[in-house]
């Protein structure tokens, strides 16, 4: 994944926020990725509302 790239939000690991569980199934772009604990890189996503949030790798997925 890159940076600009659209992707979809298909699924959530254990974040239970109501305003995190409402991106599901949304579409946004890659903003930005940072290290989330060490042991993995989160993707820094920027939605049609302009608002953000990032995700572990494995709960996006491309949009084509």
């Amino acid at each position: 994944m890159e940076i600009g790239q659209k992707v979809k939000v298909y699924r959530l690991r254990d974040r239970v926020n109501p305003d995190i569980v409402g991106k599901l199934g949304r579409v946004g772009v890659i903003k930005d990725f940072k290290m989330t604990d060490g042991s993995g890189v989160g993707a820094i996503v920027e939605f049609e509302d302009k608002s953000t949030t990032w995700f572990f790798e494995d709960e996006i997925k491309p949009v084509e």
